[in-house]
């Protein structure tokens, strides 16, 4: 745990009020104390109510960067994304093929001079947001209901947690009562299933479940995108139904991504195994392995695929390799609730690198910008100029 010394300074450093001799002393923490795991909290707390294009000098730069590396593997940095305050220090999308690097932030959001002109609306990140369907058919708004006990079915209890969290806490048998929660565009939640099995939608998504699980297994049916940390049981494996594509599971990190826009399902292994099953064909991943199944049921599996990326959603942040406008509008589209169109062809245009998911849509766009492409907003409307 850090010390209130080194929180402190942190936080002094990045509100630019440290004295020479504060800065020295966090930079003596840095070079000959501080561990990757403390590196890591300190920073996050510290970027997580901080202007993000800050830009962060050079020589302290140098002295986090060289004291992260010397405990990473030289081929394994993306690994640190997953952690907020690397994304979020760096939240610059750079072209493709470049890298993440404190040291090259710009100190300001580039400077257009006709912004306000096309940027008419500001509109605001999604957030938690979701309904709840009970077995009767009433319908809950969960990011308006209050804490604790929002419904009861039969022995189970509905919580809402202080965090905003959906928690199932009980145990029940006889008919099963399905319930279904569904995240709008612009929406997000966390679900805690009634076997303990925790659930994350992305936006435009929903699961569908028991109240309580009963026979052979534990089943729930999904679309649009769902992460899972499935409770080990090894008498009642997990499935997930996606359209055509079931996955087996008896407890695991998984990511399923199943948007409907997209031209196959897939889903991501973290760890632990799991058995994809479609149209006759099945296999079982390892952990780093992607199963595609495409719309005619052929089923592929990738290697060594890139499991911060695919989760990055989850962690609140945008991250892209080598991605085309399409795929990063797309998202956009889901996180901002807004409609994406083109003035002309799409831009050639590929983006590698990651910003957070809470920054307002105006400065998500200045950041694409970089890239030679301009915006206009007009309320729910977004068009891509060139």
């Amino acid at each position: 745990m850090l010390s209130a010394r080194i929180k402190y300074l942190v936080e002094k450093y990045f509100d630019d009020t440290a004295t020479d001799a504060e800065r020295e002393e966090l930079a003596v923490w840095i070079d000959t104390t501080a561990t990757q795991e403390e590196l890591e909290e300190a920073l996050g707390d510290a970027w997580a109510s901080h202007v993000p294009h800050t830009a962060m000098p050079d020589v302290m730069s140098d002295r986090i960067e060289k004291a992260l590396f010397s405990t990473v593997p030289e081929k394994q940095p993306a690994r640190i994304i997953r952690y907020g305050w690397w994304a979020a220090a760096s939240v610059l999308l750079l072209g493709a093929g470049s890298w993440w690097a404190l040291r090259h932030t710009h100190t300001t959001t580039p400077v257009i001079a006709d912004k306000q002109s096309r940027y008419k609306n500001e509109v605001a990140p999604g957030g938690n947001k979701a309904t709840l369907t009970l077995a009767d058919g009433s319908v809950i708004t969960l990011d308006s209901a209050g804490n604790g006990l929002l419904a009861q079915q039969g022995n189970i209890k509905i919580v809402k947690q202080r965090n905003g969290e959906l928690t199932y806490e009980g145990s029940g048998a006889g008919e099963k009562m399905y319930n279904k929660m569904v995240t709008p565009r612009g929406g997000q939640y966390r679900l805690t299933l009634p076997d303990g099995t925790i659930a994350w939608l992305n936006a435009a998504s929903s699961i569908s479940f028991p109240a309580a699980f009963s026979g052979d297994n534990r089943k729930v049916n999904i679309t649009g995108e769902v992460y899972f940390e499935v409770a080990m049981d090894v008498h009642h494996p997990f499935v997930v139904n996606a359209g055509a594509v079931d996955i087996t599971v008896l407890g695991t990190r998984f990511n399923v991504n199943a948007y409907e826009q997209l031209p196959d399902i897939r889903t991501t292994l973290l760890d632990g195994g799991v058995k994809v099953s479609s149209a006759g064909a099945n296999t079982i991943l390892k952990p780093g392995q992607q199963a595609q199944v495409n719309h005619h049921g052929a089923l592929l599996v990738m290697n060594n695929v890139d499991t911060d990326e695919i989760i990055a959603w989850k962690n609140g942040f945008f991250q892209f390799t080598d991605a085309d406008m399409p795929t990063v509008m797309q998202q956009i589209e889901q996180w901002y609730d807004v409609k994406v169109s083109y003035e002309g062809a799409i831009p050639k245009r590929s983006f590698g690198g990651g910003m957070q998911r809470s920054l307002p849509l105006s400065e998500v766009l200045s950041i694409l910008e970089a890239n030679d492409v301009k915006f206009k907003i007009e309320g729910k409307n977004i068009t891509v100029l060139k």
